[in-house]
């Protein structure tokens, strides 16, 4: 799916397609991220009945105001009386330095952050979500559908191989499923 603009007018569709990838591929994990909640809700509702784990990630505790979390907390119980989980962690690509000096020998997290935005902010996103994921012990090794956006609400779903953040390049990104901008 391609849409002409990113945003959360995209949401309900991205998690429509993901649904249907859900049911058409036997996904059993599926990623979402969510700074509010809003999303993670939406994702929430549309999976239920699904035979699928939600894990949603959250921005880390303090990313914008010191000692805050982002994520309302009727939101997060929402998604958590829907089945689902809420993941808050730091974020990868802002600790990746190990992987890329043990990879080519030297170290700037922002390299790899900044490759991965050349495919759109939400491939990104989806990436890092799925290593934080896959880091907390929330998802195994396996193939994954990852959501995410470009600002608020979801307008990016992947098919992704997943693995843990000091195995970063060993993650890989199956099919594009949605994003927005132009092909």
């Amino acid at each position: 799916m391609h849409f002409t603009k990113p945003g959360p007018e995209n949401t309900e569709a991205t998690l429509k397609l993901v649904k249907a990838e859900i049911e058409n591929k036997g996904i059993e994990y599926v990623v979402v991220a969510s700074t509010s909640g809003a999303t993670g809700v939406k994702a929430a509702r549309e999976f239920r009945g699904l035979k699928v784990k939600l894990v949603v990630v959250t921005h880390n505790s303090g990313f914008q105001e010191p000692g805050v979390q982002e994520i309302e907390k009727k939101l997060k119980a929402e998604i958590e009386n829907l089945g689902g989980t809420v993941y808050t962690g730091t974020m990868v690509l802002r600790s990746l330095g190990r992987a890329i000096k043990n990879s080519v020998g030297y170290s700037d997290n922002e390299i790899v952050a900044q490759v991965l935005r050349m495919f759109g902010q939400g491939i990104k996103v989806c990436v890092e979500i799925v290593a934080m994921a896959a880091d907390a012990g929330l998802i195994p090794p396996t193939k994954v559908i990852a959501v995410a956006g470009t600002g608020r609400g979801a307008d990016t779903a992947c098919l992704i191989s997943a693995d843990s953040s000091h195995r970063f390049f060993g993650i890989k990104v199956r099919e594009i499923l949605a994003k927005p901008g132009e092909f």
